[in-house]
């Protein structure tokens, strides 16, 4: 029996999910036989991300694109750091040189086994199988 296929998501995607089509479209397509996951500091960091985005875009709607983030969380399952805070230190070590802030994600993607799926550079040739939108379909239609 092979498990099913698990991918961890940056902050970067989330918005991307709110902002674009391609990676909703993605989302859509593959979340019945992949399992989509990202540390709750994620959301958190999109939600934070947003406003500022949408101040530089009027003409787009800020309340929409808040709630199409928490729609999010029933396809991208965020959770707590609780859950794979066991890896911290290694995943600290992987990410220090790039970005201290973002070891959830790398400690969330060893403790699940699984590649991360971002277009933040800082997470290549840490050791863990990175994927950017553009290409990620092939490791999700696999």
């Amino acid at each position: 029996m092979t498990r099913p296929k698990r991918i961890v998501m940056d902050a970067n995607i989330l918005i991307r999910a709110v902002l674009g089509v391609r990676v909703t479209a993605l989302l859509e397509r593959y979340s019945g036989h992949v399992g989509f996951y990202t540390p709750e500091r994620c959301f958190e960091d999109a939600a934070r991300y947003l406003p500022p985005i949408f101040a530089k875009r009027p003409h787009m709607d800020l309340g929409t694109a808040m709630q199409a983030l928490s729609v999010l969380m029933r396809i991208v399952h965020p959770l707590d750091e609780t859950v794979y805070n066991t890896f911290e230190a290694e995943a600290r070590r992987r990410i220090e040189a790039f970005d201290p802030h973002d070891w959830p994600i790398v400690a969330l993607s060893m403790f699940l086994d699984c590649p991360i799926w971002t277009e933040d550079k800082d997470f290549f040739g840490i050791g863990i199988p990175t994927w950017r939108t553009q290409n990620v379909e092939i490791y999700l239609s696999d």
